[in-house]
């Protein structure tokens, strides 16, 4: 579990609860949010605290004069921004949890709607199925329990016949239960394992690993010291502590404003998740000469300028504006990749149809799989690598204001450098032309 945040005040007001993209996942109001936020924490949480907890990342509050005005300011947040969490325990809909079938001598993590009192251990509601869905793939290629609907026991195990060619024993997935390839013993410790991690119990877990993994490599067993270290590094960000900070009420409000930016434009877009780092791409030449390429980097659609880059072509020749943006996207993502750095959520190429193909070859060449648009000027037309058809947003949207932004600052960051390039080059011809 996460520990328990400081810096909240014993007075009354708001807390606003975010997952580690930054979205609103649950507001609540408080007499006292010290001693409110503080329940949350607990070790004897239930199953609501839990869902919410295993989702937190960042804790915002906004201090309120008194319980009346928090109720007030709560109500009004809640109906603007629907966290999930608040409406999914007003609505009667059945959401799913991870039954861990204890009973069995080898036991199975399954997706189920019911609740019933077998010997099974429960983990959940998840609201979001896709990502509950994502996650027990996951922890299936880390834990290997055996996904298999197969009844059967450690005294009668399934013919052999029927077993023996099991795509999942045979890629790696599954330690072989049924055919006798793990104890119920060992399969059982490997079952405690994840245990721990369903019930937040990332320290202990990560010391069980750690001393295995010098046990392994000790005895020489490297795959099995890789596949722990690479364990390690997959918790790595698991534990890591909730972070909090007061918000003014002016503050909160373009918080919001932008959580429905990100959102209408992860819609508009067909994202898997809020693009909460977004980096932009364009090129700055006259007749080929002096060509340079930008990247700034938007996070949470605001100009990250730590983050921006500059690039001299060194690769392109003459006017071509395509292959340009082909060397500069490689270039960017081959470091970030070899550098094992964060890749953006979006990347947005300044351009039509032929810039972002050429972006696109350079992902494929480094295979790295990013969501990656272009914006083209004259008609504000949002081009995808995967349909035929550009997409045009309303003139009042939002989402197309921000890719506004961030295609109108590259281009600025662009052109800010070519000319810093040419007058030092001009400079220099005219003391040479002088001497």
């Amino acid at each position: 579990m996460y520990s328990e945040p400081a810096g909240i005040p014993s007075s009354p007001g708001v807390y606003v609860m975010r997952d580690a993209s930054g979205k609103i996942i649950y507001i609540g109001k408080a007499k006292n949010l010290k001693k409110r936020v503080s329940s949350y924490f607990r070790s004897n949480a239930d199953e609501k605290t839990t869902a919410i907890i295993n989702t937190l990342r960042h804790i915002d509050f906004v201090l309120a004069v008194s319980e009346r005005e928090a109720l007030i300011l709560e109500r009004q947040l809640i109906s603007t921004c629907q966290p999930y969490f608040n409406v999914m325990w007003l609505d009667d809909k059945s959401y799913p949890y991870l039954k861990l079938s204890l009973k069995e001598d080898y036991p199975r993590l399954l997706l189920t709607r019911s609740v019933s009192s077998n010997g099974s251990e429960y983990y959940g509601p998840y609201p979001q199925v896709s990502r509950i869905k994502t996650l027990l793939r996951w922890l299936q290629k880390v834990f290997k329990w055996r996904p298999c609907r197969l009844e059967f026991d450690a005294k009668t195990l399934p013919p052999v016949n029927k077993v023996k060619s099991c795509l999942y024993f045979h890629t790696d997935r599954c330690y072989g239960p049924c055919m006798g390839k793990i104890s119920p013993e060992e399969y059982r410790k490997v079952v405690n394992e994840l245990r721990l991690f369903l019930k937040g119990n990332y320290r202990k877990l990560r010391v069980l690993w750690e001393r295995e993994m010098r046990q392994a490599s000790e005895n020489q067993q490297y795959e099995k010291a890789i596949d722990l270290r690479d364990r390690l590094l997959a918790i790595g960000s698991m534990s890591e502590k909730v972070t909090v900070r007061e918000l003014k009420p002016e503050a909160f409000n373009a918080s919001i404003k932008v959580s429905r930016t990100l959102e209408e434009l992860k819609d508009a877009l067909g994202l898997p998740r809020w693009p909460v780092a977004i980096e932009g791409f364009d090129i700055s030449n006259i007749s080929g000469t002096e060509s340079v390429g930008s990247m700034v980097r938007f996070r949470n659609a605001v100009p990250d300028r730590a983050g921006y880059r500059k690039y001299k072509i060194k690769t392109v020749q003459g006017v071509n504006d395509t292959a340009m943006i082909r060397e500069v996207v490689y270039r960017r993502y081959k470091r970030l990749r070899d550098e094992k750095l964060d890749f953006p959520g979006l990347i947005l190429i300044d351009g039509g149809k032929g810039q972002l193909s050429s972006a696109v070859e350079s992902l494929l060449a480094l295979k790295v799989s990013i969501p990656i648009i272009s914006l083209a000027k004259r008609r504000e037309e949002v081009f995808f690598a995967d349909r035929p058809e550009p997409l045009k947003l309303p003139a009042n949207s939002p989402a197309l204001h921000l890719l506004q932004r961030i295609r109108d600052e590259a281009h600025r960051f662009a052109l800010a450098y070519h000319r810093q390039r040419r007058s030092r080059n001009l400079g220099l011809k005219k003391a040479i032309k002088f001497f």
